[in-house]
């Protein structure tokens, strides 16, 4: 079963916000499901500082052993940074997901977060 904590907020995508102390500043990440299906994560090409992107834009992709697959912005928002540690650490992605394996930190508005789905509904979307 994958893990999926009560205190992010997901897509249909598979991929996840988490808060930060700041409202408006987010961490994106893919989910622990979405990890698990795409296997061993060997490379990850993330956008630059600075860029901005619309809801359900690509922001980048995630090559595994298994496939390459898009990366899709759960809300609008502008990347204020980038975790490099995944650079030389892909696998983060995989063993860590909702922690060291956050991909990009976000400005947004706060209400598109709330907009998403809680917990409960992506458990139920998983099925």
């Amino acid at each position: 079963m994958s893990s999926i904590p009560a205190d992010l907020r997901y897509t249909s995508d598979h991929e996840y916000v988490k808060p930060t102390s700041d409202p408006s500043v987010v961490l994106v990440g893919i989910t622990d499901y979405a990890q698990g299906e795409l296997g061993d994560i060997v490379y990850l090409e993330l956008p630059k500082a600075g860029a901005s992107f619309g809801a359900h834009a690509s922001f980048g992709t995630v090559e595994a052993v298994k496939a390459v697959s898009d990366l899709f912005c759960p809300i609008a928002g502008e990347v204020l940074e980038v975790n490099t540690r995944l650079d030389g650490e892909p696998a983060l992605a995989n063993s860590d997901p909702y922690g060291d394996g956050w991909m990009i930190k976000m400005k947004v508005n706060p209400a598109d977060v709330a907009a998403l789905m809680d917990a409960a509904a992506y458990t139920k979307h998983l099925g």
